[in-house]
Parts: structure tokens; sequence; C-alpha cells
């Protein structure tokens, strides 16, 4: 197991750099690597010539905050889905099942056919962290008020809130703004086209706290995988630590969301393939989750980007593409 999972590692670190080189490198217009390795190199001062061509541009302002965003997304959505897997004993679940990402559409879109930008470039992620936080709450309202928090009763609960939110951006789309039509679209479908330097620093926040919070919790989470009463005879309080974790799952999500609309199967797929060489153990399970998740999303971008030029397809439409066709062969393979 050591091997395989040193061996794991090493593919998907190389896989991540050879994406994320890809992902500054081609797009509507390709730029050769030397040109990319210049433009970053002139960024940081290493190269002080005073030129600035529209190739740096595009590079530094345009590509590079763009890869740096989809590392950070796709990690902190592959450990999101593991730990909404781990507490909920549930291998679909991901922040879809649980109305996070929903929430976060809604209020994403309640911005953008009602509100409009009055707090400049905030004001979208701030809506869809508001909206994400929001569906939490009512999450664990749901529960609380049926005296129970079993894993059962999280999924449930939050099955209903991720129709009544979706039900809510679909009120809002048909009600509103119909020119905004087609902004909304490409939100809920998820995209990495609003990166910037100024706002990556949320999507690398919300990636580096659910993955320290996973490192840190790891032994705890390790002792769910006995069953509850095991988790128990341990000292662990397993109600307190479901519930902690769901709130981490579903603040980095929001800061995630709030950035990138809604990505879907990600958090799903993501532990299915990491368990494959990195085991059942959480410590090496969330490094693995992180390095495929940021792999996986920097290729779904990357394709996004070139399938249909110059358009750009919602990174979502490829995610949800890929996890239909990963579902069917887990199905498959099972049945055998």
């Amino acid at each position: 197991m050591d091997r395989r999972f040193a061996l794991g590692v090493t593919a998907a670190i190389a896989a991540v750099t050879v994406l994320a080189c890809a992902s500054v490198a081609y797009g509507p217009t390709v730029i050769p690597l030397s040109q990319v390795v210049q433009s970053i190199a002139r960024a940081v001062g290493w190269i002080e010539d005073g030129v600035i061509t529209p190739v740096d541009r595009i590079v530094v302002d345009l590509r590079l905050p763009r890869a740096i965003l989809a590392i950070a997304v796709g990690a902190g959505l592959g450990v999101i889905g593991l730990l909404l897997q781990t507490v909920t004993r549930n291998d679909l679940a991901d922040p879809f099942l649980f109305g996070l990402s929903a929430g976060a559409a809604a209020g994403a879109v309640a911005v953008i056919t009602r509100i409009g930008d009055r707090l400049g470039v905030l004001t979208l992620p701030i809506a869809a962290f508001a909206g994400g936080m929001c569906a939490t709450a009512v999450v664990l309202v749901l529960i609380r008020r049926a005296q129970g928090y079993g894993p059962e009763r999280l999924v449930l609960a939050g099955l209903a809130v991720s129709f009544l939110f979706t039900a809510l951006t679909n009120y809002l789309v048909f009600s509103g703004d119909q020119r905004a039509a087609h902004s909304v679209l490409f939100w809920t479908m998820g995209g990495l086209g609003l990166a910037t330097w100024q706002n990556i620093a949320i999507g690398i926040v919300g990636a580096v706290f659910v993955i320290g919070y996973a490192l840190l919790r790891h032994r705890r989470l390790d002792a769910l995988l006995g069953g509850e009463q095991t988790a128990e005879s341990l000292g662990i309080s397993v109600a307190r630590l479901r519930n902690m974790t769901f709130l981490v799952a579903s603040f980095s999500t929001a800061l995630l969301v709030s950035i990138t609309g809604v990505i879907g199967f990600i958090g799903l797929m993501i532990p299915h393939m990491a368990r494959a060489f990195a085991g059942p153990l959480h410590a090496r399970l969330t490094v693995a989750c992180a390095l495929l998740g940021a792999a996986l999303l920097l290729g779904s971008d990357l394709l996004a980007r070139t399938l249909l030029p110059p358009q750009e397809l919602p990174v979502g439409v490829v995610t949800s593409s890929i996890g239909a066709f990963f579902v069917v062969a887990t199905l498959l393979r099972r049945t055998r």
C-alpha cells in the first residue's frame, strides 16, 4: 500500500503540474510555453525590460489566476465530498446532496436578477456565500426539530433543502430580468471565468480550511469507519463530530461556490477514485482527494475552454458528463 500510495501521489502531482501548464498555455489563443515563462518572469521581476505585452496580460491577469483557482476549488470539493461521505456513511454524498450548492446558487441568482452589483465586484461572491450558509442553517434547524442527528436524517434534510432552493432559483430566473438569463445559466452550471487576483484568495481559504480540518481530525474520522458504537467506545462524540464536520464542509463549500458557481460531481467521484491507491484512512485519503480534485477540475476547465472555441462551455457541463459515465461504470462494475 505504501508503494501504491507513493506512486499514486507522484502521478497526481505530475498530472496537476502538466494540466496547470496546459491551462495557462492553451485556450482560444494558444501561447507557447516559452512565452508563458517569460510573461511570468516579467511579472515577478526576474526580467526587467519594462515592456508589458498583450500576451503578458492574458497569461498573468487571466489564465494564471484561473489555474490557481481551479487547483484550490478542485482540491477543496474533493475533500468536502470525502468528509460528507464519511459522516453520513453515504457513498453518494457531496455538496449537491445537502443543498449547499443550491443555496449558493439561489443567492447569486437573486443578485443577478434582482439586486445588481451594489457592492461592486464582491456582490456576487457575498450573495452566494450568504445563500450557502442560509441553506446550512435550514438543514441544521430541520435536524434539530426532528430530534435526531443520525446520518439518515442529515441526508433527508439536505435533499429537502436542495429541492427548496432549486425551486427558489428557478422562480427567480423565470420572474426576473430575462436579459440576465445567460449569466444565470452560466453561473448555475459553474465556471472559473470570474477568477482574478483579487478574489482567488476566497477559494484558497476555503480549500485550506477544509483540508486542514480533515488532516487535524483524521483519527476521529477513521474511528467512524468502524461504526458509531466503536467511535463512541473510543471516547468520540459522534454527534459533535458530525455537526462540526458538516459546518466546516458547509462553510468551505459556500466560499468555493461563491467564486465558481455550482460545479457538480467532483465531491462525489474523487473520494472513490482516491481510495483505489490511498486506502480508507483519512490522512492519506485527504492528500489524495486534494490532488485528484485539483487535476480533475484543471482538466475539465481546459476542455470547457477548448471544445467550442471561441465560446466557453460551463465547466459544470464537463464535470457532470464525466460524473455520469463514472456512476454508470461504477454501477456496472459492482453488478458484475
